[in-house]
């Protein structure tokens, strides 16, 4: 019988399944694998299958943004839903404020916004009174916590209402955050109380970490948290790293190393470093995702960049392995279930083939995004992996899953509302 991890190698596996890097190398160990023909699950369709897929993502990219200049992938674009520039407008509001409280409230809104941004389900919608339009999904929850948050939903300071604070977030219940987005009976929301849930986690979190969310236990005060002591710029693996280490607390998956919460982190077989069990380390058999923390992190990087802090090693972040990434791959055959019953079952995002699915989906997305720069013309200084996921990958899943299932996923997954 083996002795227990010591309390050092908990802390350094921790550290480890943190690390973007470990979530690339995992994922591949895992493409590997499959590729080998070591999976009971899925295979891989072939090159011609990755061609069709590359040219595809380059047609809807050329579409979507003609000149090829391509924003991030973030939560930014969502309040840009239905053609109306909804930043601007809050940048109406801010304008009365200095760069840097203009970064905090940003960052604030971004945070609460992203964390809300777990899959709707298909029949929730969102009327947004100010323009008389209707939105779902991602659209209409972006819009839903734009407007909460212009209206102090979030904050306890009234004086204050454009802000984000750990008082207000702890004290927010099930039937406000329902009466913000317009929930009810026959306009359902997925996932409703474990989001409620998730942004009280948030506020204790906030209030428990003064050093790094300041007196007033804001997320905004990331920003002076990452940009101190002079520093001119901030690393994306930086932003996603303080998002984790202060976060964790707010996960509630079963997912741990000893006493420490691993959040969107999960076991499969084969995820081994070099492709070979080592007992000697307590992070070995597990795959980090990190999917919504990650979404977060690139949703950073503009309310950084607006108020003059430059964002580098952008690309150190990987895709984000959710449905619209990973139902691409599926929906042009990139990945091909060995079982074609396999996507008409229902599945935990704990289960085996799911964390499968969502290894391949970030190994064979940076592979996808080579062949789209290629195509393109474009070099990742130019085009980033963010902006092949805005451009992209992610617009040219949903369009597939619009006219191949009206919109649905290609796979059920039941969601607490907290990793989809």
């Amino acid at each position: 019988m083996s002795a227990a991890p010591t309390v050092p190698a908990l802390a350094a596996a921790v550290d480890k399944l943190r690390d973007p890097r470990t979530i690339r190398l995992r994922c591949a160990v895992i493409r590997a694998a499959v590729a080998a023909g070591r999976s009971e699950w899925f295979m891989l369709g072939g090159e011609n299958r990755l061609a069709a897929a590359t040219e595809h993502v380059a047609r809807v990219t050329r579409a979507r943004y003609p000149d090829l200049s391509i924003p991030y992938h973030s939560r930014w674009r969502h309040f840009q839903a239905g053609g109306i520039d909804r930043n601007r407008e809050l940048g109406g509001q801010l304008a009365r404020l200095d760069a840097v409280e203009q970064a905090r409230c940003r960052i604030d809104l971004a945070v609460v916004s992203v964390l809300l941004d777990a899959g709707a389900g298909d029949k929730w919608r969102y009327l947004e009174k100010e323009s008389g339009r209707v939105f779902a999904r991602s659209e209409g929850l972006a819009i839903a916590s734009l407007r909460a948050f212009e209206q102090g939903v979030f904050s306890s300071d009234p004086a204050r209402p454009l802000r984000v604070d750990g008082s207000a977030l702890v004290a927010l219940d099930t039937p406000t955050l329902a009466q913000w987005f317009q929930v009810s009976e026959v306009n359902p929301l997925v996932g409703l109380e474990g989001r409620a849930s998730l942004l009280r986690r948030l506020g204790a979190a906030l209030l428990a970490r003064p050093q790094a969310f300041g007196a007033a236990a804001r997320p905004g005060h990331l920003f002076d948290f990452l940009v101190r002591d002079g520093r001119r710029e901030v690393g994306a693996s930086s932003i996603l790293r303080v998002l984790l280490d202060q976060g964790s607390s707010i996960w509630l998956t079963a997912s741990r190393l000893g006493d420490e919460p691993l959040g969107d982190v999960w076991p499969h077989p084969a995820a081994h470093d070099g492709g070979h069990a080592d007992a000697a380390d307590p992070s070995d058999g597990w795959v980090p995702f990190h999917k919504l923390s990650q979404w977060l992190a690139y949703s950073l990087f503009e309310p950084f960049e607006w108020a003059g802090v430059p964002v580098t090693g952008r690309d150190a972040l990987t895709a984000l392995p959710e449905y619209r990434n990973g139902g691409l791959l599926l929906d042009t055959g990139v990945i091909v279930a060995r079982d074609p019953q396999l996507l008409h079952k229902t599945w935990h995002v704990g289960d085996a083939p799911i964390v499968e699915w969502r290894a391949l989906t970030v190994a064979l997305i940076d592979d996808l995004a080579l062949r789209v720069r290629a195509a393109l013309r474009r070099d990742a200084a130019a085009m980033p992996l963010a902006c092949v996921l805005e451009g992209g990958t992610w617009a040219a899943g949903r369009a597939l899953a619009h006219e191949l299932r009206g919109g649905l996923p290609p796979l059920d997954i039941v969601s607490d509302g907290t990793v989809f």
